[in-house]
């Protein structure tokens, strides 16, 4: 069945021609340069795949390329879609910049390996939630040519059709799915480009997640956003950030006072909050808490008076799984966001092959 299903997607992908620019109209999206997560230039084109360059499944992971080098990886160990009651969820994590699928899966890290595989353990919090919720999840890994969402849609004027390309390929392998889009760093971009190239975000789109990652956000996308959670009290928004404004590296500011994702955010509590109320808490950690009373809305904003980086946190300590279960009877059960990792035990001894 699976292999009708890529066949499918093969036959069917539409390739788009490919321009270069530098600076498009509209894309206000920063290319923020993290310590130790460099950005990638790369404003040249990468010369396009041939479609859909597909190889032979290894479940339960399946590799293969759309349109010109976007590379994908799905995790999905469900071969039967009828022994399932529930429906199946469909994540589509865009990667941050200058991280590949196998550090973003991560793995258990020896003195030889790269230190990127210890920051986002997605494959473990996947496996968390299955075992946890009882529920189908399947994983999309989205990795950028030159590793870098920003860098890619710069180089392409056309951008919007291909975000749209790639999503409606993926999901038509799993037509009735729940979709989540979820990101970390400049894997927000990726969403930004989904919304922004779209009238109204489509209803089959049932979270968004921004992990640090809204550093592109306008006025435009709050209102498509603000329209969509409107449309279905089952949509939830999680946007996690921390004070990058103040942050330092080396003794330096690395991001300007209104280019982070403190600022961002903001920017989206303010917009957000116009039609509905958001509430205001503290929680643990130092962390601020605006939760809508419709259950929809969740921001978090971590203060920083060490003045220090908190990127990459907000994915491991568990800010994948709590994007996942918010609003829901499950959240906070067996873990806490920018707690303990809850899911040590699944963390993989080494990447799998593809």
């Amino acid at each position: 069945m699976k292999h009708l299903l890529w066949i499918t997607i093969i036959a069917g992908l539409v390739i788009f021609n490919c321009s270069s620019s530098k600076n498009l109209p509209g894309n206000d999206d920063l290319e923020i340069r993290l310590p130790g997560m460099p950005a990638q230039e790369g404003s040249e084109v990468v010369a396009e795949a041939d479609g859909l360059i597909g190889v032979e499944p290894k479940s339960p992971y399946n590799e293969f390329y759309i349109l010109d080098s976007i590379r994908v990886v799905i995790d999905d160990p469900y071969d039967t879609e009828g022994l399932f009651d529930s429906p199946r969820n469909l994540i589509l994590y865009a990667l941050p910049n200058g991280n590949s699928i196998e550090w973003t899966m991560g793995k258990q890290k020896n003195e030889m390996d790269d230190w990127h595989f210890n920051i986002q353990y997605i494959d473990a919090q996947i496996k968390w939630l299955r075992e946890h919720t009882h529920e189908r999840y399947t994983v999309a890994y989205l990795e950028a040519p030159q590793l870098s969402w920003p860098a890619w849609k710069r180089s392409h004027l056309n951008f919007g059709e291909m975000i749209t390309q790639v999503t409606d390929s993926l999901r038509s392998i799993y037509p009735q799915a729940r979709v989540m889009l979820n990101s970390h760093s400049g894997g927000g971009s990726f969403i930004n480009g989904f919304i922004e190239s779209r009238e109204m975000i489509p209803g089959w789109i049932k979270r968004i997640g921004f992990i640090d990652s809204n550093y592109g956000y306008n006025a435009e996308i709050g209102v498509k956003i603000d329209s969509w959670l409107n449309s279905d009290e089952d949509n939830h928004l999680t946007v996690f950030a921390y004070n990058d404004s103040i942050a330092l590296y080396e003794g330096k500011p690395f991001v300007s006072a209104r280019g982070g994702t403190w600022y961002r955010s903001k920017m989206m509590i303010q917009d957000l909050g116009q039609k509905r109320t958001l509430a205001k808490t503290n929680i643990h950690e130092g962390i601020i808490q605006y939760r809508s009373k419709d259950e929809q809305i969740l921001v978090l904003l971590k203060q920083n008076p060490s003045r220090g980086i908190f990127h990459t946190e907000q994915v491991e300590l568990n800010g994948f799984i709590h994007c996942a279960l918010f609003g829901g009877e499950l959240e906070n059960v067996g873990y806490e966001y920018f707690g303990e990792r809850s899911y040590n035990k699944y963390i993989l001894e080494e990447t799998p092959p593809f």
